[in-house]
């Protein structure tokens, strides 16, 4: 008999709905698809979502390997990867609850990775609260992005070529 475990639960936008094991790290990476996409990713595509019980829930093969991203790289992929198309962006979301952030590391190898990928890359670190970016702050790279899906209206950005602006 199957058990009926608590699940987290995102619904896509075509309708399926996905279930996540019950953790912060999967309830983190829901509020990355609910909450950060539709306000600095509009109208991006959900390409990879990784799942703490199974590798790959949702994997775009067609639409990552048009972005020449091959099988071989799936297990390298950051937690979430969203595409927008009308600006060529690529979202390469870490969702840190126990591992680490986009450390310089890590961005190196992404980058590698991604050598002939066509689209301009956006490296993000998503945290539950704002409260754990002291935590994180000394391994976050710079041209990066920290997002905090408890002030989801706001991120924070490490610097790169963007000079500020008034609001």
């Amino acid at each position: 008999m199957e058990r009926r475990l608590k699940k987290v639960k995102l619904k896509l936008p075509k309708g399926a709905i996905v279930r996540l094991s019950p953790d912060k790290h999967n309830a983190l990476q829901v509020a990355v698809v609910k909450e950060f996409g539709p306000r600095f990713a509009p109208g991006a595509r959900l390409l990879f979502l990784g799942n703490t019980t199974k590798k790959h829930v949702i994997c775009a093969t067609d639409q990552l390997a048009a972005l020449s991203i091959g099988i071989a790289e799936y297990e390298k992929l950051p937690d979430v990867v969203l595409y927008a198309p009308e600006k060529n962006r690529l979202f390469l979301i870490e969702a840190v609850t126990s591992h680490g952030p986009v450390n310089p590391q890590r961005r190196d190898e992404l980058e590698s990775m991604l050598a002939t990928c066509p689209a301009h890359r956006i490296y993000v670190t998503a945290l539950i609260e704002r409260a754990d970016f002291g935590d994180y702050l000394d391994d976050i790279a710079w041209e990066t992005e920290v997002w905090f899906a408890d002030n989801p209206d706001h991120m924070v950005h490490f610097n790169g070529r963007r000079l500020p602006e008034p609001y």
